[in-house]
């Protein structure tokens, strides 16, 4: 049946088809004024609801003021009214109807995912069945839905989240299930290489952003992924349509994929999406809110029930995003800790942020005091907790591969890259803290004696920490200085850094004395290295010697033209200039070693006499108690001398 165009106004429907309406249909708020065949020629229920209004008749008529002027369009609009029928809770709304009532006229509805569920279910209740009559609703929108709908991922998601309007009809009709059913297979078939990082943001955002941004919760405002592009933002749409989802059917969609096996970098995408969406501050689009998204901002209960669900739903895999997953992870833990989630929240996210300390940067670790009983401007306590679930992981690696390499897993001297760069961020971390005037010297050292021996190849970052408590802590006591110095290795300090020790004023006495003693011992080794050099060079000095008489003798007899002889006797010099410096190097290392020893002696005598010399004072006791130059004038004394020999022969060389 054709039906002329339905008009809508104020909050009534009309179907201006020329004939007046014997029916009123009531859904919601608004009034639709129709015609009875139309209805009971599709729907069963309506005819059902029909007929009991003709058997009890409550018929009634339009009632206008005898005084008010009726014009030609209220005249038009005054109607008589046989039946009057309300329907409440119906699935979907007025606007769901309206589309149902068009339907039953023959207007054409075009069918799409975000009005599949609500008019499948306005169907199911107003008993539009193909019994009933021939390609009724029902049939129509399940053809639809099954052939359109769930063969696409989007227009699942779409479809998912219209049925929150009709949710406990959807969810008989199983509507739902199929849904999510959907979307988690054809999730797991999404290349989890085609999308970026989820918390960054657009490129015009990203080319907008400056280097130094950083924002609140430690994510950095200028993540760039490289490969951002069309193709990215394609792969990364439908991660936005999941962040539209209700908070309880996103669980039960992670849950699904869960179940499925699904990729856990897939999994963890979509976590990271739906918490950027939902939880302010996440990324740069809704740290600052605008006047029209301030009233949808949730709650702080909200925020905290979508923070605790996205934690307890996070894989327990090792990331393979680098620094990518970890940012996020720490913005995660300093967002929990200012709404104060569950400890069980938190606990989970140190964890999971343990397993890969080591694609953190600095900037992660420093996760801001909130908690009034801790003095500290830094969570130290949070990240020694954190460090402890990383050296956890550490070695139940470290076992699983001996087991696995059985009597070849001997390995336990070498050093795992990941605990190195940890090494390397800790002492990072300690410089940082270090300034701070609250920090007690036991947390400092407690901190820094955390790591293996071989998490360090040099102590450098160690003795910069150091160095940088004892200036912000002028008021330590000398014990306590003595054994915050103590975590130092002074084998393990370069020369450069030797050389800064020696000369720092807020060094306990009896460290800068074994930072010279190694730097000494560092000297003596570097040289003897040399000489072993030197005499690999010259380990046949006979054959050498008979070599040389024998280039003398050929320059002597003339037997090689006046060119090459000059070049010869240049060699021989050369050889006889490298046994000099052989035996003046082997000389200065006998030196070296007597000057070791009266260190030694030295340094046996203050520890039984104890520091009586401070500051200034000790150190030129401490020359004269040597009875030797420092490192930087026998070096530079050995140098020259070489230097010169060097010079000299080239010199000499040049003038031939």
């Amino acid at each position: 049946m054709a039906a002329e165009k339905p008009s809508s106004k104020g909050q009534a429907w009309f179907c201006t088809t020329g004939l007046p309406s014997d029916i009123v249909i009531e859904v919601e708020d608004m009034t639709f004024h129709l015609h009875k065949f139309p209805l009971t020629s599709r729907s069963r229920k309506l005819h059902q609801l029909i007929a009991e209004q003709e058997t009890n008749p409550t018929t009634s008529t339009t009632q206008r003021d005898d005084h008010q002027e009726e014009t030609e369009e209220e005249r038009d609009e005054i109607e008589e009214i046989l039946c009057q029928i309300s329907l409440l809770d119906f699935p979907g709304g007025s606007e769901t109807f309206e589309m149902a009532a068009k339907f039953c006229y023959g207007v054409k509805v075009d069918l799409n995912s975000s009005i599949i569920a609500p008019l499948r279910c306005a169907g199911e209740f107003l008993e539009m069945t193909e019994e009933y009559s021939e390609d009724n609703l029902i049939s129509k929108t399940e053809r639809f839905f099954s052939q359109s709908v769930l063969k696409s991922l989007t227009e699942s998601i779409k479809a998912l989240k219209s049925c929150e309007r009709v949710m406990p009809l959807a969810e008989s009709l199983g509507i739902t299930e199929r849904c999510i059913d959907s979307i988690a297979s054809r999730a797991s078939s999404v290349d989890p290489a085609l999308f970026g990082w989820p918390v960054s943001e657009a490129a015009n955002e990203n080319v907008r952003a400056s280097s130094s941004q950083a924002l609140w919760n430690g994510i950095g405002s200028t993540v760039r992924r490289k490969g951002s592009g069309a193709r990215s933002n394609n792969a990364d749409s439908w991660f936005e349509d999941l962040t539209l989802l209700s908070l309880q059917l996103f669980k039960r969609l992670i849950l699904a994929m869960k179940v499925g096996d699904l990729n856990p970098e897939i999994v963890e995408s979509c976590l990271m999406y739906y918490a950027k969406k939902h939880i302010p501050g996440m990324s740069r689009s809704n740290r600052r809110p605008s006047s029209s998204s301030s009233s949808s901002i949730a709650s702080e209960r909200e925020q905290r029930e979508v923070l605790e669900t996205i934690v307890s739903h996070l894989p327990l895999h090792k990331s393979s995003r680098s620094s990518t997953t970890t940012r996020f992870l720490f913005g995660l833990l300093r967002t929990a800790n200012i709404l104060n989630a569950a400890e069980e929240c938190r606990s989970t996210l140190e964890k999971k942020i343990g397993l890969q300390l080591e694609q953190a940067t600095l900037d992660d670790l420093l996760i801001p005091s909130y908690s009034y009983l801790n003095e500290t401007l830094y969570d130290v306590d949070c990240l020694e907790r954190i460090l402890g679930h990383f050296l956890d992981g550490l070695e139940e690696e470290r076992n699983a591969g001996e087991i696995e390499a059985g009597e070849d897993g001997g390995g336990g001297n070498v050093r795992p890259p990941a605990l190195m760069l940890v090494g390397k961020l800790i002492d990072g971390y300690l410089a940082e803290i270090g300034s701070d005037a609250n920090l007690k010297s036991d947390r400092f050292y407690n901190l820094a004696i955390s790591l293996p021996e071989q998490a360090r190849l040099f102590d450098d970052g160690l003795y910069r920490a150091v160095d940088v408590y004892l200036k912000s802590h002028p008021w330590t006591s000398e014990a306590e200085r003595e054994k915050i110095c103590g975590i130092m290795d002074c084998q393990k300090l370069t020369i450069e850094a030797c050389t800064h020790a020696a000369q720092n004023e807020r060094l306990p006495l009896r460290a800068v004395v074994q930072v010279l003693f190694f730097e000494q011992l560092q000297l003596r080794h570097a040289i003897a290295g040399t000489l072993i050099a030197v005499e690999a060079d010259s380990a046949r000095p006979s054959l050498l010697r008979r070599r040389e008489e024998e280039i003398e003798a050929e320059a002597e007899a003339g037997a090689v033209q006046e060119g090459n002889s000059n070049a010869w006797r240049g060699a021989v010099r050369e050889n006889q200039g490298l046994r000099l410096d052989m035996d003046s190097m082997r000389t200065r290392v006998h030196q070296l070693e007597r000057e070791c020893s009266n260190m030694k002696r030295v340094i046996e005598k203050i520890d039984k006499e104890g520091p009586r010399e401070h500051n200034g004072g000790w150190r030129g006791s401490l020359t004269r108690r040597f009875g030797c130059k420092f490192k930087t004038q026998v070096c530079d004394s050995h140098e020259q001398a070489v230097v010169n020999a060097r010079k000299g022969r080239q010199h000499h060389h040049h003038q031939q």
